[in-house]
């Protein structure tokens, strides 16, 4: 296996390169803030971008180094975020509220696109589209059957594309056809929350790393944020804590799913080699339930590939082999390819397979991506934000939806190893 990673090979994320994190002073917690964030990633951050230039003074705590979840270690792929069809949420809901939260997976990604040029965020912008490919026959003729509801109810642009002009799209015989969405787009993900994060610096809130809340204590009309660090009285307490949402608030933690994605890079590749296998800079996406991602890196000199390989965190030399695998199965080009960063971070799944916004006992909180969250986390980011404020804007179709569990789940999801298991049987016949 040894061969298999190049002589510098790095288990930080290839994100991390060439972004240098801004220093945040060490300075003592205040006593007390209007709003305490707890998580600095792209929801904390958008939240308290929106309290603090709303005259409210904030404070964003976090555990670890600001953005060192998943908002430093996704693809940067961005999408509408909603996996459900049109026909899926009416049957659910009812078409009103499946048109609402359709339109609010648009309003996502039309935003996100208008927020980083008027905040002027050099993060390697780019409206690429995603060639979403059918991993067998009966995948792309369900892509065919299904298109006219996907965009049903939604603003969103697709069109199919055959296996016969696959290439056009994607340098590869190995699936059978798929469908672009041209208003897709992608990212540098870490440099996007560096600019986000000097943004909301600028802006006067108060970022804390490497300070985890122990305690959220209800007091008075507030509430009293402990952590070992010292303790905050807060006016409210924002939860963006996402795939990390730990024992401080079980009732969200019971509603959300930790799972593990994976991601590797590849070394950089000879010259027209990435101009052959994806022509058009798409990033790519494929039917598998086992889902796998993957993008040029922004200068186009590698190949980026994600994917959930494991119900559970391990060791990503092992988790990099399996990605390596599954990207020479599509690439046979790539497999002398060498491997310079294997990473993983956690996605939050929900029950519903759909975001969540709300307030719970009087704390706020917007989780549950579902891994599609670079828009949408950046988003209900700032609408949770305005309901911080009271703000009439901060409204959206998601607002009301029952926040589901299930009985006797906690957090630890021990169904995964069954699921992915069932979900890697279906992905070997044509369902």
């Amino acid at each position: 296996m040894a061969s298999l990673f190049t002589e510098d090979f790095k288990t930080d994320p290839y994100w991390w390169e060439d972004v240098h994190n801004m220093a945040l002073a060490g300075a003592a917690l205040p006593s007390a803030a209007d709003v305490v964030v707890i998580g600095s990633g792209y929801t904390g951050l958008n939240a308290a971008l929106q309290t603090v230039r709303g005259g409210r003074s904030t404070l964003v705590l976090d555990a670890e180094s600001a953005g060192w979840g998943c908002s430093t270690r996704n693809g940067g792929q961005i999408s509408t975020s909603i996996k459900l069809t049109y026909d899926q949420l009416a049957t659910r809901f009812n078409r009103r509220r499946a048109s609402a939260i359709l339109e609010e997976g648009n309003n996502a990604l039309t935003w996100i696109e208008r927020f980083v040029e008027e905040e002027n965020i050099d993060c390697n912008f780019s409206v690429c589209g995603r060639f979403h490919a059918a991993h067998n026959p009966a995948a792309y003729k369900k892509l065919g059957n299904t298109l006219r509801t996907r965009t049903r109810g939604s603003r969103l642009e697709a069109h199919l594309v055959s296996r016969s002009d696959q290439r056009s799209e994607l340098g590869t015989d190995a699936y059978h056809g798929g469908i672009v969405f041209p208003n897709h787009a992608s990212l540098h993900p870490a440099r996007y929350h560096t600019g986000l994060l000097r943004r909301a610096h600028e802006a006067g809130v108060s970022i804390h790393a490497h300070c985890p809340v122990s305690v959220i204590e209800k007091q008075g009309a507030g509430f009293r944020v402990i952590s070992p660090n010292g303790s905050v009285t807060a006016g409210d307490v924002v939860v963006a804590s996402n795939g990390y949402t730990g024992s401080i608030t079980p009732w969200q933690r019971r509603r959300v799913i930790p799972i593990g994605s994976y991601m590797i890079a590849t070394e950089p590749l000879a010259d027209g080699v990435i101009d052959t296998l994806m022509p058009r800079n798409r990033i790519c996406s494929d039917t598998r339930r086992m889902v796998y991602y993957y993008r040029p890196s922004p200068d186009r000199s590698r190949i980026l590939f994600g994917g959930r390989v494991s119900h559970d965190e391990t060791d990503t030399r092992q988790s990099g082999a399996l990605l390596h695998r599954e990207l020479k199965a599509i690439f046979p080009e790539l497999a002398g390819a060498r491997v310079s960063h294997s990473w993983m971070g956690f996605v939050a799944y929900t029950f519903d397979t759909l975001a969540h916004i709300g307030t719970h006992n009087g704390i706020h909180y917007a989780m549950g991506y579902c891994g599609s969250g670079v828009s949408m986390a950046s988003y209900l980011g700032m609408r949770i934000g305005q309901q911080v404020l009271g703000d009439p804007e901060g409204k959206t179709g998601f607002d009301g939806l029952n926040f589901a569990t299930r009985p006797l789940y906690t957090g630890n999801p021990w169904f995964l190893p069954y699921a992915i298991r069932y979900y890697k049987w279906r992905d070997r016949h044509s369902f």
